[in-house]
């Protein structure tokens, strides 16, 4: 059985991300087909990488303990969900910092996004695509798009009908790297 992590990617108060991926996580627990534990970036506080020596050349010895522990979170993952916000037409600076953070955690594993934004999230989907595609990640196609107006009802997570949809295909084929 794999692991996957369903990283939360936004580090705000009040997030929506909170919600978002808790029903994610509930949602592939219910698969019953891999293990799939959340991985909040905000538990961690990933420094800004400053280090002299590049993540790809430290071989898993960061100089950072945040580093060191957001390092052992990713790589005990087989793949993974990104939660990702949209943030200005892209992904959220802390997250491409914290991925920017490692280097061989990330080599060669599959991964699945749930964007969410007034926009659906999907400038930040299409940055993240190309950014993983570094560390020859396997980027599923089948992607969640939510929308902070027709996925939000007072502040409370409602996804339509098709969204549970969505994520049960995304889930399925990022199962299917994995199997």
């Amino acid at each position: 059985m794999a692991t996957i992590g369903i990283i939360l990617g936004s580090v705000r108060e009040g997030r929506a991300g909170e919600q978002i991926a808790h029903w994610v996580l509930e949602s592939a627990q219910a698969r019953g087909d891999h293990d799939y534990r959340l991985i909040d970036l905000a538990d961690f506080d990933v420094p800004h990488l400053v280090s002299t020596t590049p993540p790809g050349a430290a071989n898993k010895q960061y100089d950072d303990e945040a580093v060191t522990r957001w390092s052992e979170a990713i790589d005990a993952c087989d793949g993974y969900v990104f939660i990702t916000p949209e943030y200005n037409r892209s992904v959220p600076g802390t997250m491409k910092n914290a991925f920017d953070s490692l280097g061989p955690e990330w080599l060669g594993k599959p991964v699945g996004f749930v964007g969410y934004g007034f926009d659906t999230g999907i400038r930040a989907v299409e940055h993240w695509r190309v950014i993983v595609s570094n560390f020859s990640m396997f980027d599923i196609r089948n992607q969640v798009s939510l929308s902070l107006i027709d996925d939000m009802s007072d502040a409370t997570f409602a996804p339509r009908e098709q969204k549970q949809n969505d994520l049960d295909r995304m889930l399925s084929d990022l199962a299917g790297q994995l199997d």
